[in-house]
């Protein structure tokens, strides 16, 4: 019915008989039918308040964002279900507008149903909302939860990005002075030998010796964390293999068996049933095993248990790496596979070499 056409009706409603009365009430509802249809396909969220900030109408889709029910509506203020709305209402209040009317437009973190983060329009309409003819507010919420999430995450990634390029060239350029001390190392090894050669100083040069070795250990095993930094940062491409896990972790376990056994720590191997071939690089899957169980022996400083559980379905293989060292508190559990993030008091870890692998 077009607008005009009902509004010379309603002006002779009284005139109106009973049949007349009861096809205009049946185009009413109709309409008013077909209005709630189209606002229920829109995916924003839509809201009627009137000059009490009581909500007056919400569409489908606003329900659930605020955690409204249907019985609440006509009974209950916007504020009390979106406590930040109050900073977003004109002079704090939506009943506070008596003066120029203005449209709004910010954005707002909520906490309930769900933690989300919506973007809130309001405008002023003149049409009459309440019983008593005053006018309102039309709010309409947009939910921008995963479009702010994905930008952080963005941001975050190229951040990351960033400072790994900038550690990958630091530690490219560290390795030439290392090159540099190895080879001059070396030559100071050759002509301590050439000069002993028939000597019988040579009890007295010993500790000489010895701390040549240890230069040159020291600078190898310097030279060895750089290029395993720099193979980690720069993107390879896995070669894939057919690996068999266990065979992997009992590898593992042979290099750190010292330290093991040092630190007291009894290694358990638990495994449910038959484990499969996976396909894997080998290399990236050895690292991450040696990370897991260096930070297992960090967390149990004391002695303790390393449990290591294998079971597999048909459609994955899970490895469990258990300790019973100091752990990570529950807050922070979410943060493990931060670059960055440690909860080691002197900011090492090996969490990092972690997430790129993962």
């Amino acid at each position: 019915m077009k607008a005009g056409g009902l509004d010379k009706i309603l002006g002779r409603i009284e005139d109106l008989d009973s049949v007349n009365l009861s096809i205009l009430v049946q185009r009413l509802a109709r309409e008013r039918t077909l209005q709630e249809t189209v606002f229920n396909t829109i995916q924003d969220g839509i809201l009627v308040i009137d000059s009490e900030g009581i909500i007056q109408y919400a569409n489908e889709a606003a329900r659930p964002m605020i955690g409204l029910k249907v019985s609440d509506i006509g009974n209950i203020q916007l504020r009390k279900m979106v406590p930040d709305f109050v900073r977003s209402a004109p002079d704090g209040d939506a009943e506070a507008s008596e003066g120029p009317q203005v449209v709004l437009s910010r954005e707002l973190q909520i906490n309930y149903p769900e933690k989300r983060i919506l973007r809130l329009y309001m405008v002023p309409i003149d049409a009459p909302v309440n019983s008593d003819g005053s006018g309102g507010y039309v709010v309409i919420l947009t939910d921008i939860t995963e479009a702010e999430s994905s930008l952080a995450e963005r941001i975050e990634n190229e951040r990351t990005h960033s400072v790994l390029h900038l550690a990958a060239g630091v530690a490219h350029e560290l390795g030439n002075p290392l090159n540099s001390l190895n080879i001059h190392l070396k030559l100071i090894e050759r002509k301590l030998k050439d000069a002993l050669k028939g000597s019988s100083k040579k009890s007295a040069t010993e500790p000489i010796a010895d701390s040549l070795k240890i230069c040159q250990g020291e600078v190898k095993r310097l030279d060895n964390i750089i290029t395993n930094f720099l193979e980690a940062v720069r993107p390879v491409d896995p070669e894939l293999n057919e690996l068999v896990l266990i065979e992997l972790i009992e590898e593992v376990l042979r290099v750190q068996e010292v330290e093991l056994a040092d630190r007291k720590i009894e290694v358990k191997i638990e495994i449910d049933g038959s484990i499969p071939e996976i396909l894997g690089d080998r290399g990236q899957i050895k690292q991450v095993f040696f990370n897991l169980i260096k930070n297992a022996m960090e967390a149990m400083p004391s002695g303790g248990t390393l449990k290591i559980l294998a079971r597999a379905d048909e459609e994955q293989v899970t490895l469990q790496f258990i300790d019973n060292g100091i752990g990570i508190s529950q807050e922070n559990i979410a943060k493990i596979f931060d670059a960055y993030y440690t909860s080691k008091e002197d900011g090492h870890d090996s969490l990092l070499i972690i997430w790129i692998k993962f």
